[in-house]
C-alpha cells in the first residue's frame, strides 16, 4: 500500500514537471513520517524513499532506533526545534530544515563544535507573516543569513516555508512566489560563500505541492499522500 502510494506521488510529480517543463530528477521528495510507525517507514524506504522527514525530536528518538534500513536515507527535521533539543537533533538528523533565529543557530553551532560535526540546515522563513507559524520574517531573513556566514560548524543548504492553510490558491501561490524571490536574491548575495549554498527550496506539502513545484520548489515534504 505505502509503496503504491509512493509510486503515485512520484507519478504526480512527474506529471507536474512535464507540464511546466522541469526535470523530475531536480525534485527531492521528503516523506513526512509524523503519524507513521517504524514498520511503515521501513516499507517506504524499501519502496525507494530516499529522504525521511520527522516533525519532533522526541518522536525521532523513539522511532529511529526501530527502523532497520534508516542508514539508507537522509533524515530531515522539519518541525520547530527548541534550543534545549538541539543536542539530540544534531545527533539524529542529517538536515535541520526549521532554523529560524540567531539564538537557535548559535546553539546548533555550539553543538557542532562539541561533536565535530558541520550541521546542515535550511532557514525557515514565514513569508506570509502568520502569527501562529514559526519562521523568521522575510525582512530579517538576511540578518540571520549574514550572521550564519560567521559560523564554521553550520552550512546553509537553502530555504523552507509553509504556505497558509487556506482555500485560496492565489494566497498559497503568492507565499511560494515570495520565498522563491528571497531564494533567488540569496543565491546572488551569498555567491561564493563558504557555508551558504542555495541548493534546496523546500516548500509544498500533500495538499499544495503541485503549486509549489510550479513556483520553483525543488524539495517537497509529503506525508498523508504517502502514509495514508
Amino acid at each position: 500500500m505505502i509503496a503504491d502510494n509512493l509510486g503515485n506521488v512520484h507519478k504526480q510529480i512527474q506529471d507536474v514537471c512535464q507540464k511546466i517543463g522541469r526535470a523530475e530528477e531536480e525534485i527531492t521528495l521528503v516523506g513526512v513520517t509524523k503519524y507513521s510507525e517504524a514498520s511503515d517507514i521501513e516499507e517506504a524506504i524499501a519502496g525507494g524513499l530516499c529522504h525521511v522527514g520527522e516533525n519532533r525530536v522526541q518522536a525521532a528518538r523513539e522511532k529511529f532506533p526501530l527502523i532497520k534500513n534508516l542508514d539508507q536515507v537522509t533524515r530531515h527535521l522539519i518541525g520547530h526545534l527548541q534550543t534545549n533539543k538541539v543536542k539530540h537533533a544534531v545527533e539524529l538528523f542529517d538536515i535541520i530544515q526549521s532554523v529560524d533565529s540567531i539564538k537557535l543557530v548559535d546553539e546548533i553551532q555550539k553543538q557542532g563544535v562539541k561533536t565535530g560535526k558541520v550541521v546542515q540546515i535550511l532557514v525557515q522563513i514565514n513569508v506570509a507573516a502568520e502569527e501562529q507559524k514559526y519562521g523568521v520574517d522575510k525582512e530579517t531573513a538576511f540578518v540571520l543569513l549574514d550572521h550564519i556566514r560567521s559560523l564554521d560548524h553550520v552550512n546553509v543548504l537553502g530555504l523552507m516555508t509553509m504556505a497558509p492553510f487556506v482555500e485560496d490558491e492565489n494566497i498559497i501561490r503568492a507565499s511560494f512566489r515570495g520565498l522563491k524571490k528571497i531564494f533567488d536574491e540569496s543565491k546572488e548575495r551569498y555567491r561564493g560563500s563558504a557555508n551558504i549554498e542555495m541548493q534546496y527550496l523546500s516548500m509544498g506539502m500533500s495538499g499544495d505541492y503541485a503549486i509549489a513545484l510550479e513556483e520553483g520548489a525543488n524539495m517537497v515534504r509529503i506525508g498523508s499522500a504517502i502514509f495514508k
